[in-house]
């Protein structure tokens, strides 16, 4: 199986609130977002964004320039219907992160809550960094939030690779500062414990991703 039919079987077979990452609001998403992007015309997206009522929050805020993606049609159209008229606003990607034709150096803020850490091998995780490189503006920011270091091995029947603040700034290499970052547990529809790690960056300027700004082949 495919990971994109892995995902919209995923999609498919459970309602929003049944998956392990449900969260009726992320809270804690939308202060840094805010943090980082006061300017509610500032352009946002919201990678892996699925079925998450991130971008309806952020739409009752005011923002307005957001886009949405994901590999799954399946957690797209959901999200969409949920909008209702709202949808028309917002930009709907389905796509693989690491193989999107995304635009150049025009997000102010690219969110990702439970993505990176699904992306196991080194070759996937430098096209995913490729792809925040090409399409951030200069001092454009990064809020991501991942499986910590006692988070779960696997999820959704996938393995996974849980980062703690050292790890994932070498991920990321030198053309990010850190900002802030905290540890933060979740608990899944089904009671369980998932520890996250989210993390706020600032990509330190035009001057040092020249040589690294264009997108995966």
């Amino acid at each position: 199986m495919t990971t994109k039919a892995h995902w919209e079987a995923v999609y498919r077979e459970k309602a929003p609130d049944e998956v392990s990452w449900y969260r009726p609001h992320l809270e804690k998403s939308v202060q840094l977002i805010q943090q980082a992007a006061p300017d509610r015309s500032a352009p946002i997206i919201d990678v892996g964004g699925g079925e998450s009522t991130l971008v309806d929050d952020l739409l009752a805020l005011g923002y307005r320039k957001i886009s949405v993606l994901d590999i799954s049609g399946e957690a797209i159209q959901t999200t969409r219907q949920r909008l209702g008229t709202a949808a028309r606003t917002v930009k709907w990607l389905v796509d693989d992160i690491t193989q999107a034709n995304l635009p150049e150096h025009h997000y102010v803020v690219w969110h990702d809550r439970a993505v990176f850490h699904f992306l196991i091998e080194p070759e996937q995780q430098a096209a995913y960094v490729q792809q925040v490189l090409h399409s951030l503006t200069t001092d454009g920011h990064l809020v991501m939030a991942v499986f910590g270091p006692e988070g779960p091995k696997q999820c959704s029947g996938l393995e996974v690779v849980r980062h703690d603040i050292e790890r994932l700034c070498e991920h990321l290499g030198p053309h990010f500062e850190l900002i802030s970052h905290r540890i933060d547990e979740h608990r899944t529809p089904g009671g369980n414990a998932q520890q996250f790690l989210y993390a706020h960056f600032r990509l330190k300027g035009s001057e040092s991703r020249q040589a690294h700004s264009s997108p995966p082949p």
